[in-house]
């Protein structure tokens, strides 16, 4: 997914790809989710003041374990996102600040992390004559994989004392809840 800068032309370029499973799952390694379908992905490209806007869609089906019950849950996850592309050489020159610039940023006069300021993390860097587009959007999906994946909204999860799926069906077990804190106060004995 290479798009060369000549190929968008004043009214931008549309694209509509797709990346495989092989390349989802590559993607996709050591997050303990896996692909189930390939992946369409659509792109608006325009140029807008030395750089290029991209505007993606696409919807990542992944299967994962459910973090309650531990059954497989099937994910269906719309990403929708836009990025400024901005030419290397053009990233350069707004580089080349004076020292007293870089000082009045150090000081606090705006949000930074790390070695960019917040107002940079829609921006991605390309070469200036070609955009590979299959970086970005495996950043995306892996951007759009949720924390805690649950199989659905409802789910119940396991019991804590006999380990039975809860969705499924209720158990026997005793519920009490004892706040953990707290526990060592019921030993304690009040002398009268």
């Amino acid at each position: 997914m290479r798009v060369k800068i000549e190929e968008i032309r004043d009214q931008g370029l549309q694209l509509n790809e797709s990346l495989s499973l092989e390349q989802l799952g590559t993607a996709l390694e050591g997050s303990g989710f896996r692909a189930t379908e390939p992946l369409a992905f659509s792109a608006d490209l325009r140029k807008v003041s030395g750089g290029v806007l991209l505007n993606g869609k696409f919807t990542e089906r992944v299967m994962t374990q459910c973090k309650r019950c531990l059954a497989d849950a099937t994910l269906a996850l719309p990403v929708s996102f836009t990025l400024n592309l901005v030419p290397e050489s053009l990233a350069r020159a707004e580089d080349v600040l004076d020292e007293k610039e870089v000082e009045e940023k150090d000081r606090g006069q705006g949000e930074s992390g790390g070695s960019f300021t917040m107002d940079d993390t829609d921006e991605e860097l390309f070469d200036g004559k070609v955009i590979d587009l299959e970086p970005i959007v495996r950043e995306q999906v892996l951007l759009a994989l949720p924390m805690n994946a649950v199989c659905r909204e409802d789910c119940q999860g396991l019991c804590a004392q006999c380990g039975q799926n809860l969705n499924e069906k209720q158990c026997g077990c005793e519920v009490k809840f004892v706040d953990p804190r707290l526990e060592v106060l019921k030993n304690f004995k009040l002398k009268s």
